[in-house]
């Protein structure tokens, strides 16, 4: 994933700032039906909350997942990790039960980040898990474990690759420092080949669609702005082809839209704001769209970090997500012992007795009809195929009221959702008034369904 600034405005996220690819007048590249789109996708847009994964060589370091980057470390700086790397404490049968328990529906692992270093045992490189001492596969690993657990299953693949000795440089490559000028771009890339690193892409992600079963979502990162001149473009992937290949191989997977194919209609199935505030997630109301979002600042293993969002911010995403029609894919970065970290397990428990009780809000939901008005303090999700409209309760006045403006005619029953205790109301005119129970329920923001006629 991104991290810099530059990064964030440059390449990663412009599947974010992106036009609608309709727009662009390309034609599409699959001959795919609207209804059958919408069937390969359904369970993605119920599920509404996922689980990222960023696990490699950079827990080691513990200062974030751009150390090689941030640092300007060479391949040989770097090996340290790679001859240290062996996470005793590895059991991703914990990972997935903490998952499923804090509610999440699918995951996706980072199988290869941008340091190149594979979790997978791949036969195109010996930059591999299985060639440290941990000795293992595990992404086979991750994959039973969570496919155990009833988890749909997804891998991260980065495009970028710092290790490959045929990796054209670009503007983040951890060996371009201060000198940008062309005459030392010229000089870091003479003999590297991309077309050779393009293959060696395409053989890779063959191995991750064919070796593992099932594979639900595929998660590549990133490609430039087109106007980005020492950046990287769908060319560079030969992208098109790419994702042919792709959808040949997993003909029912869900693709994330970083291949920089924005001028096609179906060059991805879903945008990725990644890392941006609620109240910039309005503006995707009525488009596929997952936000990607951290516990703390960083998608690696950060020891040192304090900037870990509070469960109420933790909430607020994912309340404000399906609020908006997306889903939320909250990271979480395991330690070079393989635990997750003690801040992200406590956050995951406080999502867990959150969603035990509330989850009917967020499975199945997206934004609310346009007649129903939210009232000041809340967000409303709805599920339209049970006719249930859920008001989540971001101010709460013990044994006051609460107004709905304009739903008056529209409501047969109003109840607190984590017991299904009855709310009283009344009618007002052209609304409905209801009366706050006595004491606050024990979650942080409480929710009440709605069942309308």
């Amino acid at each position: 994933m991104g991290s810099l600034k530059k990064v964030f405005l440059s390449g990663t996220c412009v599947a974010v700032l992106a036009a609608s690819a309709a727009a662009q007048g390309k034609p599409p590249i699959f001959n795919e039906s609207a209804a059958h789109k919408q069937e390969r996708m359904q369970w993605w847009a119920d599920a509404r909350f996922g689980m990222f994964i960023h696990w490699g060589l950079y827990s080691l370091a513990a200062r974030h997942e751009w150390v090689k980057h941030n640092e300007h470390m060479t391949n040989e700086e770097y090996q340290k990790y790679f001859e240290l790397y062996n996470p005793d404490y590895f059991d991703p049968r914990k990972w997935a039960a903490e998952a499923r328990a804090a509610g999440m529906r699918y995951a996706v692992l980072t199988t290869k980040h941008h340091d190149g270093f594979c979790l997978f045992d791949s036969k195109y490189t010996d930059y591999k898990a299985t060639n440290t001492p941990a000795r293992r596969d595990l992404v086979r690993e991750y994959v039973d474990a969570f496919r155990a657990q009833g988890l749909k299953i997804g891998f991260y693949y980065s495009l970028l690759d710092w290790h490959h000795p045929d990796y054209t440089m670009d503007d983040v490559h951890p060996l371009v420092q201060t000198d940008t000028s062309q005459a030392n771009y010229d000089r870091l890339n003479k003999g590297r080949d991309m077309a050779k690193y393009r293959q060696y892409l395409r053989d890779q992600i063959t191995e991750l669609l064919t070796n593992y079963g099932k594979i639900d979502v595929l998660w590549l990162d990133w490609t430039w702005n087109k106007g980005d001149k020492r950046g990287k473009h769908a060319e560079d992937w030969d992208a098109v082809e790419l994702i042919k290949m792709v959808r040949k191989l997993q003909p029912g997977i869900i693709i994330n839209n970083r291949l920089g194919l924005d001028d096609y209609p179906d060059g991805g199935d879903f945008v990725t704001p990644e890392q941006v505030s609620t109240k910039t997630l309005e503006k995707y109301k009525g488009k596929t769209w997952e936000t990607c979002q951290t516990f703390s600042g960083s998608w690696g293993y950060y020891r040192d970090e304090t900037s870990w969002k509070t469960h109420r911010q933790l909430l607020d995403l994912l309340i404000t997500s399906v609020a908006n029609g997306g889903n939320l894919i909250l990271n979480v970065g395991p330690t070079a012992r393989g635990e997750f970290d003690y801040r992200a397990t406590g956050a995951l428990d406080s999502l867990s007795y959150w969603m035990h009780a509330n989850s009917k809000s967020i499975y199945d939901c997206t934004y609310a009809p346009g007649s129903f008005t939210q009232p000041e303090g809340t967000k409303l999700t709805y599920n339209p195929a049970a006719k249930r409209l859920y008001v989540h309760l971001y101010q709460f006045m013990a044994g006051g009221t609460l107004t709905l403006p304009g739903y008056a005619g529209k409501i047969k029953y109003a109840q607190l959702l984590n017991d299904e205790s009855e709310i009283l109301y009344t009618t007002e005119g052209s609304d409905v008034v209801l009366k706050m129970p006595k004491a606050r329920p024990p979650y942080e923001i409480p929710v009440i369904e709605l069942m309308l006629k």
